[in-house]
């Protein structure tokens, strides 16, 4: 069990907690509990009861749907500091999608029923709350209007620019070039856009071809996001 003092570093590396004064910072200490799950490990499982929410101190989670087929689609891939269920948080209910362990996580485990009760008597907790609950809802937008508006080969650059974004880090301020640090495979890519394996390999090696992007054993490198870019217009 991680000792009260561990917990509170834990809370302080989470965002909406960081601005919390000590006596807000204990009301979150006093009702949450931290956990360690190794890779592969489900979280939940779509159509648990929806009971608890969980802050992601260190490690990856993919939060993915399936259909009647079995078929997967993966919503988001989570990262230290970002919360989870969005969807559905304020109603009583089922987890509405699965959430996987994809790396040796820490997580901070909160009962939602207890966590209302916080934002109701700190107000602070909540604005930051709802801001990032309106930052999920703005994103989950442009990534529907994508699926409407765009081919599958822009849906497929504004995927690997939205990574870059969310899990790249710059290696080469004068190229522009960036890593992508999580490892996706072909598949995954393609469940986050409702696309196929093979259709995602075939562009991939289009973008190879033109020098945006290169194959890396650490990952996925963007050669130069600016003309990468360029390529959508």
């Amino acid at each position: 069990m991680i000792p009260p003092l561990s917990v509170k570093q834990l809370l302080h590396n989470v965002p909406i907690f960081r601005e919390l004064t000590d006596e807000e910072l204990q009301s979150i200490i006093d009702i949450s509990q931290t956990r360690q799950f190794d890779s592969k490990i489900h979280v939940f499982m779509q159509g648990d009861v929806q009971d608890r929410v969980f802050f992601i101190h260190h490690g990856k989670v993919k939060i993915y749907k399936t259909d009647f087929n079995g078929r997967e689609q993966i919503v988001s891939i989570l990262k230290d500091g970002d919360m989870f269920p969005h969807v559905g948080f304020f109603r009583k209910g089922v987890y509405p999608a699965h959430a996987e362990v994809i790396e040796p996580t820490t997580l901070i485990v909160i009962p939602i029923s207890k966590f209302e009760e916080i934002l109701i008597k700190y107000p602070e907790v909540s604005i930051k709350v709802f801001r990032v609950l309106g930052e999920k809802i703005i994103d989950l937008q442009n990534r529907l209007e994508e699926q409407i508006l765009s081919n599958t080969y822009e849906q497929i650059i504004k995927l690997l620019l939205r990574l870059a974004d969310s899990h790249g880090k710059k290696i080469d301020e004068d190229e522009n070039k960036y890593l992508i640090t999580t490892h996706f495979t072909n598949r995954e890519l393609a469940n986050m856009i409702g696309s196929s394996r093979e259709t995602v390999s075939r562009t991939l090696n289009q973008l190879k071809k033109k020098h945006f992007i290169e194959s890396d054993p650490d990952g996925l490198f963007i050669l130069d996001v600016e003309k990468l870019k360029d390529e959508l217009y």
